[in-house]
Formats: structure tokens, sequence, C-alpha cells
């Protein structure tokens, strides 16, 4: 077990095309690989997860009214801070954000999330800075 707390085991990358994909179910699978699930050492209490590549992230979908009924807030902290953007406009503004914020939710609620969410790295278009890690494509 003092093996682990070192942090002595392999981190792969994986790189994720979201072009024509679900919101929530490409979160879903962001969010396992994240945490490690899909390793064999997996536990909860330790962060053993790899990193994630998303490409595209403004071609991703959404189903049903959600284009004109789904809304993000954030408030600054002070009276009358509230904020409140549509999805039709975040996606144009800031789409690598969406995705953020969708996998957030799925991580657990503990210090260890911040570590995940820092190994997940979101772009627009095709082009990445991350050509020097060897990918493992993930077809979903």
């Amino acid at each position: 077990m003092s093996i682990l707390l070192k942090n002595n085991f392999n981190r792969q990358w994986h790189l994720i095309n979201a072009k024509n994909k679900i919101l929530g179910r490409l979160s879903t699978i962001i969010a396992h690989y994240l945490m490690g699930k899909h390793k064999i050492l997996y536990a909860p209490h330790i962060d053993i997860g790899d990193y994630i590549i998303v490409i595209n992230a403004n071609k991703i979908k959404i189903t049903g009214n959600k284009k004109k009924n789904k809304f993000y807030f954030s408030h600054s902290g002070y009276s009358g801070g509230l904020k409140k953007i549509s999805f039709d406009k975040l996606i144009i503004k800031n789409p690598c954000k969406i995705i953020k914020h969708s996998v957030k939710g799925m991580l657990p609620k503990n210090k260890i999330r911040i570590l995940m969410l820092n190994r997940l790295k979101i772009y627009t278009g095709i082009k990445h800075n991350h050509v020097a890690q060897k990918q493992n494509i993930l077809n979903i």
C-alpha cells in the first residue's frame, strides 16, 4: 500500500473527440477515466486517474429543448450579483466551460476533485499542445 501513496503509478494520456457526442454521456466517460475506475488498483481515496484531452469541444450536442432551457448560474458574492447565461450563448463564448462544469459535477466532492480536474485538458479545435505525450484515442 505504501507504493500507491507515493504516486508511483503510470498515468496514461487519452484523447477524446467530442464532435457530435452527447454532453452527459461524454462527461460520465471522462469522469470515469479521471477517477481511475478503469484500473485494477482503483480505490476511492487514492488518485490514480489518467489525463484526458478533449478536442472539438464547440461541436458537443445535447438532447431535447436544453439549448433554450438550460442556464448556467454564477454569483459574485454581492447582493444582486447573480449572473445567468444560456447554453446557446455559452457554447459560442466558452465551450470548454460547459464540459468542465459537467465533469466537475460527476467527480467526488472532496480534495481530490481539484487534482482530477487539473488533468482534464479541453480544446475547441483539433489542435492541442500535448502532441509529445503518447495518447490513446478513445472511440466512444
